[in-house]
């Protein structure tokens, strides 16, 4: 298995774990982006130390927030109530948190 396709398992693997399987897995070669997308988001950024998913799913809610993506937002919140990372009342408090720094129009 070369580095790129070794890159691609392992985005694979990393985005499943970040969206509780709630995943549509394409094929290797299909999609140019997705390939992007798996080896370098999922295998490089996603799988870094330091940061557990948890943390790294609360800075992509804050921003996700800020841009007034809510279909993203939801995504997010979904996998992780499902994942175990965040309750339902900690998600409603990221939103209070969030609403002056990101606009309440933006979080509502």
């Amino acid at each position: 298995m070369d580095q790129t396709s070794s890159n691609f398992e392992r985005g694979r693997a990393k985005m499943h774990e970040v969206y509780a399987g709630d995943v549509v897995d394409l094929p290797e070669g299909l999609i140019p982006f997705n390939d992007v997308m798996l080896t370098t988001l999922f295998a490089q950024v996603w799988d870094r130390p330091h940061l557990d998913v948890r943390s790294r799913r609360l800075l992509i809610m804050g921003v996700i927030a800020a841009n007034g993506q809510i279909d993203t937002w939801k995504i997010q919140a979904r996998a992780s109530l499902r994942n175990g990372e965040l309750t339902p009342d900690e998600l409603r408090e990221t939103l209070i948190m969030l609403a002056p720094y990101a606009g309440y129009p933006n979080v509502a």
